[in-house]
């Protein structure tokens, strides 16, 4: 159940076969009197978070890009009832929990009916799953969490449908999450995947392969899940020769942001915010950025290298987070960044992040495994390679059911390639940082591993000291970033000299 093969394939229809509550008959006509209908009553708020649950489920969309524009839209209607910053906040944590719980919502769903989940439509399951999370997941009163479930209910699946996600919900009440998580975990000392995958709602393959990468015992493993299920701070960027980070905190109130843990770029909005509101990121001088990027960018750009530093090259530019960030280093060292993305439209979000840089710079929509440059053009190169988003699930939790492991042999050719490719664009002397948003072994190790045997006039150079003052990162020479030491994402690197 934890990697969800229980659950019905995506689809765009309804059917009939909603499932019914364990040891309850199917709701029907009894023949009994009815009280006089009432419409269902359409709650602005839960609403909008079934449709953020539906694209992301219908149309493999990303919640982080779904949910602003629906708040956008809610908070511009009029009327008696407006949407405001208390409906964003608990829409936004209805629908970001009930994704990163998924996994223990549906084992949980799945105890309290007769027939395997996959037979529950997907839109049923989303009612049922917000509002599991509200039962066990937030601070709301059951009765008004099973009341408001089931009145959405009827609004999006009808009043027969309603009747089975009451009877569901009602039965889900009668326990606390802990004593639900005895229930349908495995004991830990049986099986320790399964039981860590249930518990803290991730798919088993993922929990081997995070534990595997990180090693140690069961606290290290568990703090890290843990950590992918906590709501993540929004971090800012002040992009060098733009802004810096005192004048980015001068900007904020100063009960609502922090400076940054290791970037001296970084500045934290514990409070959450929008990002968007503040003058200097709609001018382009900051940015939001996870500090696990801006601390990749920065090792790159702190290694040494033999001889000239004029050109730099970031290979895989997209969406220009780390491209804005070394543009402006390369641009006080009075070097050109050239910025590559093989997508078009992510290379003009490249372009819109660069623009106002104080330096030269320019941006390509370019192959990477193809490139246009020339062999050996470049002194410093950073390839920031596509990934399975593994170290990212805290920003992205539906990644952690969208991905599968045959995932990642389709990335593994790309990701030798990209790197061999950067290893031939710089020159001897220079140096190329390899950098994922992934901590599996297949993505990174494994990776620089194999092209550095088949390459050979290359060595590693120890990243660790690029990061200073960053603690627990390990036995080296790469890094590896966590969630629950770092308060990152999970960003890999590796710092390769050409030799030869």
């Amino acid at each position: 159940m934890n990697d969800q093969p229980n659950r019905r394939p995506r689809t765009q229809g309804k059917s009939s076969g909603q499932g019914k509550p364990a040891g309850q008959g199917r709701p029907g006509n009894s023949g009994k009197s009815h009280k006089p209908y009432r419409r269902p009553q359409k709650d602005p708020v839960r609403f909008l978070a079934f449709e953020a649950l539906r694209a992301v489920d219908e149309r493999d969309a990303y919640a982080n890009l779904v949910l602003p524009p629906l708040l956008r839209k809610a908070r511009e209607q009029e009327g008696p009832e407006k949407f405001d910053a208390r409906d964003a906040a608990l829409a936004t944590e209805l629908v970001y929990g009930t994704l990163r719980r998924q996994g223990t919502y549906d084992a949980i769903v799945a105890a309290c009916i007769d027939r395997p989940l996959r037979e529950v439509d997907p839109p049923v399951l989303d009612v049922l799953n917000l509002g599991v999370h509200q039962l066990l997941g937030t601070r709301i009163p059951s009765h008004a969490a099973v009341s408001a479930s089931v009145e959405l209910a009827r609004v999006v699946l009808g009043d027969g449908r309603a009747k089975f996600v009451n009877a569901v919900l009602r039965k889900v009440a009668r326990d606390d999450l802990d004593g639900w998580l005895e229930k349908v975990a495995p004991p830990y000392d049986e099986d320790a995947e399964d039981h860590l995958a249930v518990v803290h709602s991730h798919p088993r393959w993922v929990v081997s392969a995070l534990w595997d990468s990180l090693g140690g015992g069961r606290a290290g493993i568990e703090d890290l899940l843990e950590a992918d299920n906590e709501r993540p701070e929004v971090t800012l960027v002040a992009r060098p020769g733009r802004s810096t980070a005192d004048e980015l905190l001068d900007s904020l109130d100063a009960d609502s942001a922090l400076p940054g843990r290791w970037s001296p770029y970084a500045v934290r909005l514990s409070e959450g915010g929008e990002p968007g509101s503040l003058e200097l990121v709609r001018e382009g001088r900051a940015g939001v950025q996870d500090e696990g990027s801006q601390l990749v960018a920065l090792a790159l750009a702190n290694a040494p290298v033999d001889g000239s530093d004029a050109k730099w090259l970031d290979g895989c530019a997209g969406p220009g987070g780390k491209a804005a960030m070394l543009a402006g280093l390369a641009a006080e060292r009075g070097a050109v960044l050239l910025a590559a993305e093989k997508q078009p439209h992510r290379a003009r979000l490249v372009g819109q992040a660069l623009a106002g840089n104080p330096g030269p710079y320019q941006v390509v929509a370019a192959d990477g495994t193809r490139p246009p440059w020339r062999p050996g053009s470049f002194d410093r190169v950073l390839m920031d390679v596509p990934c399975t988003g593994l170290g990212a699930l805290r920003r992205r939790p539906e990644a952690r059911w969208r991905r599968r492991p045959e995932d990642l042999e389709g990335f593994a050719p790309l990701q030798r390639a990209l790197l061999r490719t950067a290893l031939e664009s710089v020159r001897v002397g220079g140096v190329v940082g390899y950098a994922t948003c992934s901590p599996h072994l297949a993505e990174t190790r494994a990776v620089v591993d194999d092209v550095l045997k088949q390459w050979g006039a290359a060595e590693l150079v120890d990243a660790r000291e690029l990061m200073p003052g960053v603690p627990a990162l390990g036995d080296g020479p790469d890094v590896q970033l966590w969630p629950h030491l770092h308060g990152t994402d999970a960003m890999y690197l590796a710092v390769i000299r050409r030799t030869g």
